[in-house]
This record gives C-alpha cells, structure tokens and sequence, in this order.
C-alpha cells in the first residue's frame, strides 16, 4: 500500500521534535495527527509564523507519541511503501516513533522514497501547484500524492512515447 505523508517539525541541528503528522493511502483514507507532547516553547520564528498557526483545535487530532506510533501501525499496515517530498527529515522524525531504526514495525521498510527525486530522474519537471495549506501535513500530503501521480503518469508517457518511437525505427 502506497503511503504518502508529510511532517511538520521543530528542529535544531541535533533534535527533531514532531508537531504533525499527515499521511494519505492509495486508498484515499487519510490520517492527520498533531503530537501533544511536542515542545512548542522551542519553535523557531520560521515554525512559529508558517506552521502554528494551521495546528488545530480540535482535541481528537491531538495524541501523545506512543498513541500517534500506534495509529500509524494501524493505518499503514504490514508492508507500506511510504512516500514523501524531500523526505529526509520526515522520514527521520516518523521512525523516531518508534526508537531505533531497528524498531521499525515489522514488514515495514527501512527506507522511505522520495518524490523529489522522482522528480530530479523525469527532468525535474514544474510540478501542479499546491491547493491546500502549505506547511500543514495533510494538506501536503495530499500533494505529495498529486504530485507523485503527476510524475509516474509522465513517466509512463516518456516509456511510451519511447517504444512508439522504437517501433517506428526500421
């Protein structure tokens, strides 16, 4: 099952400190939760004026770290593919969840796929623009999955265009 997902994040160089977490299945089910133990006091002025003010209100999005590791268990599965855009960070803060790299759920890869380069392999083609609320992680997660699709559907055309224009090679 193909995941998508986003972060966002409080990070000083050393630490990464989970504020939210979307993530949108090939499904079309979608997860969205923010980190109650997260410490906002340690938010740079980037984070404090691009992504608190989208952190919600709504009490049953809020969960602690252990409770968010085991929604997301439940949520992806056994054998997920996890896909983010520039996924570095929001890969690190995600297995965090659950300890050690070692600690990953079993079945589930140690490793995440980038669009990003997905992106930079196609030409890095100018990809469709966002419609939702940049720096919240649903709003980007459902992007990173537009965008994903907007990608593979080019590359699937490129390898078609490519037979096309082998075949009609004499």
């Amino acid at each position: 099952m193909k995941i998508w997902f986003d972060t966002e994040f409080i990070e000083d160089g050393k630490t990464i400190d989970l504020i939210s977490i979307g993530m949108v299945r090939e499904d079309g089910a979608i997860l969205y939760l923010e980190n109650r133990e997260c410490n906002f006091a340690r938010a740079s002025d980037w984070v404090k004026k691009n992504v608190l003010p989208y952190i919600s209100s709504a009490e049953d999005v809020w969960r602690s770290r252990s409770e968010i590791a085991e929604a997301i268990i439940e949520f992806a599965g056994e054998k997920p593919e996890f896909w983010a855009y520039y996924a570095d960070y929001d890969w690190v803060v995600l297995c965090q969840l659950y300890g050690t790299m070692m600690q990953l759920p079993t079945g589930w890869p140690m490793y995440c796929r980038d669009v990003k380069q997905l992106c930079d392999d196609l030409g890095n083609p100018k990809l469709p623009a966002q419609t939702g609320t940049e720096h919240h992680a649903l709003a980007d997660a459902d992007w990173t999955r537009r965008a994903h699709s907007f990608l593979t559907n080019l590359q699937n055309r490129m390898a078609s265009d490519a037979v096309s224009e082998g075949a009609s090679q004499p």
